[in-house]
């Protein structure tokens, strides 16, 4: 089993001489039970807002429940480190890296080469007509402001939750690194996917391509940037565009099986391209690890990203 002074792959950040699955487990259901507190208790109160303002809601959905619901699942950021520090007594941060910090200079990168290939996969899903209505000027305003604003941290918030903590919980449950890591991928893999709520046969495919595309890609890089770019890109693109050809919310949201057609797998080939790229980038440097102690000491910084 590994030792603390040890360079270790991102995956296994909370190994100890005791596997503590009972811990585990306890630290995932604090993580789902919480993101389910936090959106049901922030959209009643938006709901509540919008009944006092006398908001016209479109079976149930206004830009205000949309923000509410985008803040809650925003605050999983917090709750998973909160979590990870309660029940392991490790630092918050080192959920964003094996570096213990967001790495900025990467996350720079990604969003600078993924933005335009993402917009091209967007106009791609969008070529096909959806069903629109008729939004006031105020509500579409309200719309983009949230997917630009709130969207991105939405999106982190389950990279944080789903490749952050929960990644690294089942993770620390085997001796070996390897079975750890499948094993890793596959639970928060298809955790990801139960709590979309879908009864879509291909809407669940997709979720669990893009759930295990960002889990590969977060323990080969050693962080959660590049999947939090991925994932906040394509969200924030997807509600702005809605927003901008004033798209029927209802439609857009409507995750049941009569609802999804094949155009939902339209996007998998950016997650397969990803994948493809990182790992021919990092072909000859490996995993990024944490920093072994000596490192820490002279300063240096660890494996770096190539």
């Amino acid at each position: 089993m590994e030792h603390p002074t040890t360079p270790v792959e991102y995956h296994r950040g909370l190994v100890s001489d005791e596997r503590r699955i009972g811990r585990g487990i306890l630290a995932i259901a604090l993580l789902l039970g919480g993101m389910q507190v936090f959106i049901l208790g922030l959209v009643i109160v938006a709901a509540l807002i919008d009944a006092a303002l006398g908001t016209e809601a479109r079976s149930g959905y206004t830009p205000l429940v949309n923000a509410a619901g985008a803040f809650a699942v925003a605050l999983l950021i917090p709750w998973s480190m909160l979590i990870q520090r309660w029940l392991y007594g490790v630092r918050g941060g080192s959920l964003s890296s094996v570096l213990g910090h967001f790495r900025f200079d990467l996350f720079g990168r990604a969003l600078m080469i993924l933005v335009p290939v993402i917009v091209v996969v967007q106009v791609v899903y969008y070529w096909a007509p959806f069903p629109q209505t008729t939004w006031a000027w105020h509500d579409l305003l309200l719309l983009v402001a949230t997917a630009l604003v709130l969207t991105p941290f939405q999106a982190a918030g389950e990279e944080y939750g789903f490749r952050g903590l929960i990644l690294r919980v089942v993770g620390s449950w085997t001796r070996n690194a390897r079975l750890g890591l499948v094993l890793a991928i596959t639970v928060s893999s298809v955790l990801f996917a139960l709590v979309h709520f879908s009864t879509s046969g291909l809407l669940n495919v997709w979720y669990l391509v893009f759930a295990v595309g960002t889990a590969w890609i977060t323990w080969r890089t050693g962080g959660l940037e590049i999947a939090i770019v991925l994932h906040a890109v394509f969200n924030a693109t997807q509600f702005v565009i809605d927003a901008a050809l004033q798209i029927d919310p209802t439609v857009a949201t409507d995750r049941s099986a009569g609802a999804i057609d094949l155009s939902v797998l339209i996007p998998v080939p950016l997650i397969i391209g990803a994948v493809i790229v990182v790992a021919i980038r990092t072909r000859r440097t490996g995993t990024v690890l944490t920093p072994s102690a000596r490192m820490q000491e002279d300063g240096v910084s660890g494996h770096r990203w190539p």
